[in-house]
């Protein structure tokens, strides 16, 4: 049988991923649950990865901690993977309220959420592939945990549609509207379908292509693939499947059993806080939830609609919800990247969710059968991942206790020749000043830095001292959202800007190899930021530069400093003798620059220096236009004004 995944890669394994992809392979044959892949920083672990999935061919999970990990993964791996389907599936909210409230105050905060129309359509489109193709791979954040809707009802409810065949018209356009399509006029955007005569044109929520439907009569006779934003002409296709415009869908029987149910347990519930003296609530709680009685029985659908999982999906009390895991076949494959924070991240989940919930019920907000909408306990988790690889540069106790120790994976070469890089531990007086000469040295080279503090106010500051001194700087933090930092970046590795200064998120497996220098501020003080393992990780974001070095300000040397100097020194050696050995010279890792943020749904490489067709330029157009109108009315005006300076360069090369 022929490859169903084929890796596109000009390289070979060197270094120490041959023996990693030999061992990790040969456990995933012989049926091991855990493994785990040690690999230093910049020895290339998505690379190994990449080799495994295409050594074992089954449709693979790779679960992130951040949207911005999983967007260069994502990246990557359609690189690596051109022909099959590589997903991307975060959470498709730039803002998320969730409804809450606070008893002390008597305050009843609304879910408030801004859906990203992008985010969405990736997230269908994994789904889409899932259900289509063999030769999956998804990128996911901690989303994937999350209730997702019952996958029997989504694909039982796509319209398989062929040309020739007969639609009775009226039974087809309630049939779209059934699935949550909206019938349009003019605003025709993806989950959406409009009917000009005898042409029902569909806008899948997963794709940038729109089904045209030629209809005579009642006769399909012709299906055409167009442009969904110009209408311009693509392909003929004998054949589709239009799937369900949202994951949350059912069928109208379903419905009517579920609203049943519903009154049931309300009539139940309102009878109990009744009785306890609540009539408040109890009046607030039917009040709520005959509304959504009527509004699913009348539209299939209500805000909130997550709330019922449990009657739609026909599971019990307590019973996990249906997520993306359950879309995938038997034969999952999951790599946990930098699981050292994703599994911590994953069996939090469900306790976050919990007291929230608990007092929306009690007072009269929400039925009990809220509480199933929920993330995935860690247990639940672990039922639906048959096998797994833990793949850090510092495994977590997790990872030592469930991975025996001859399964523990050592990949400390790099195929570079690079060494982990030097550290000095500087004193903290005049500390400013001697930062400020390194930088400057280190831009004269033509290359970057990365500053690293304890607090987002002192990474504010940094960065404001910089670009006062006249260096190109910008900080990170928590409260800048995916695509900007994706953005900052991507800058960074162009030269845009010289300099980033951020708090944690210089750790997360980025890959900056324009990076030789990074000055560890504070390296002295205790907590998370500093232990061994973080500062392990923020000393690994050097290790891609042959010129990398690491600069602690410090006025002692902590335990942890210590250890991670130590163990720093430990692999520099190792790499060192292998390096002697085998007669290589380090060199930098060569990296070509991508602005992942436009990439993540088709898999191809979006570069504008090399978009010359009119048609592609003004599609690209079009994609720019929509983003910006997105970030004018977000009051994002910097990145909107990017975004307008790139419209104009694509206008001048049209004309």
């Amino acid at each position: 049988m022929a490859d169903l995944f084929t890796l596109a890669s000009d390289y070979k394994p060197t270094g120490d991923q041959p023996q990693a992809i030999k061992k990790l392979v040969k456990g995933l044959k012989s049926g091991l649950r855990d493994q785990t892949l040690l690999g230093a920083t910049g020895t290339g672990k998505t690379f190994t990865m990449a080799n495994i999935i295409n050594q074992v061919q089954r449709p693979t999970l790779i679960l992130a901690h951040n949207k911005t990990l999983a967007a260069q993964l994502c990246a990557e791996f359609q690189q690596f993977f051109p022909d099959n389907a590589v997903s991307y599936f975060v959470s498709y909210y730039d803002y998320y309220q969730p409804e809450a409230y606070i008893a002390k105050t008597d305050t009843f905060i609304e879910k408030e959420a801004t859906i990203n129309d992008e985010i969405t359509k990736f997230r269908h489109a994994a789904t889409v592939n899932l259900l289509t193709r063999k030769d999956v791979i998804i990128i996911s954040s901690v989303s994937c945990i999350y209730g997702l809707g019952d996958v029997a009802t989504y694909e039982q409810l796509a319209l398989t549609l062929k040309s020739g065949e007969v639609y009775p018209r009226q039974k087809l356009l309630a049939d779209l509207v059934n699935i949550q399509f909206e019938r349009v006029k003019t605003d025709f955007k993806r989950g959406s379908f409009e009917v000009l005569g005898d042409v029902v044109t569909i806008f899948p929520p997963n794709d940038d292509t729109a089904l045209q439907l030629e209809f005579w009569g009642d006769d399909l006779e012709k299906i055409t693939m167009v442009d969904g934003f110009t209408g311009e002409i693509l392909s003929e296709v004998s054949e589709c499947v239009v799937f369900p415009a949202k994951h949350q869908v059912t069928t109208s029987d379903v419905i009517e059993r579920a609203t049943q149910e519903i009154d049931k347990d309300l009539e139940a519930r309102l009878k109990d806080l009744k009785s306890t003296g609540n009539g408040l609530a109890a009046h607030r709680l039917n009040q709520r939830t005959k509304y959504d009685i009527e509004m699913l029985r009348e539209m299939g659908y209500v805000n909130g609609i997550e709330n019922y999982t449990r009657y739609l999906s026909g599971k019990k009390e307590g019973e996990p919800p249906a997520t993306l895991l359950d879309y995938f076949p038997k034969d999952l494959l999951v790599f946990v990247d930098e699981s050292h924070i994703s599994i911590p991240q994953i069996g939090g989940m469900f306790n976050g969710n919990l007291s929230r919930k608990q007092s929306l019920i009690e007072h009269g907000f929400r039925l009990p059968s809220a509480m199933d909408n929920r993330p995935l306990k860690f247990n639940e988790f672990e039922d639906r991942v048959k096998q797994a690889i833990y793949v850090s540069a510092t495994p977590g106790k997790y990872e030592y206790e469930h991975t025996k120790k001859e399964n523990i994976v050592e990949q400390i070469i790099r195929p570079t020749g690079l060494l982990d890089p030097n550290i000095e531990v500087r004193p903290t007086e005049n500390q400013i000043d001697n930062l400020m000469e390194e930088v400057r040295a280190t831009l004269k080279k033509k290359e970057r830095v990365l500053i690293t503090t304890v607090t987002k106010k002192s990474a504010e500051d940094m960065s404001e001292y910089l670009i006062e001194q006249g260096i190109k700087a910008k900080y990170l933090h928590s409260e800048i959202d995916t695509l900007e930092r994706v953005q900052i970046l991507t800058e960074l590795r162009q030269g845009v800007i010289e300099v980033v200064v951020g708090i944690n998120l210089l750790r997360e497996g980025l890959d900056l190899p324009e990076v030789s220098l990074i000055c560890i501020m504070d390296a002295d003080k205790q907590g998370f930021l500093r232990s061994r393992d973080a500062l392990l990780q923020i000393i690994g974001r050097a290790a891609r530069n042959s010129e990398g070095r690491v600069i602690m300000y410090a006025d002692r040397e902590t335990p942890a400093m210590e250890a991670a100097i130590g163990e720093t020194q430990r692999r520099r050696t190792i790499q060192a003798a292998h390096n002697k050995k085998h007669g290589i010279t380090p060199t930098t890792i060569k990296k070509k620059i991508i602005d992942i943020s436009k990439d993540l749904a088709g898999g191809k490489v979006r570069d504008f220096k090399n978009v010359k067709k009119d048609g592609d330029i003004r599609k690209l157009i079009r994609e720019l236009d929509s983003e910006m109108a997105l970030c004018t009315e977000n009051l994002d005006f910097e990145r909107a004004a990017l975004l307008r300076d790139q419209i104009y360069e694509l206008q001048r090369k049209l004309k």
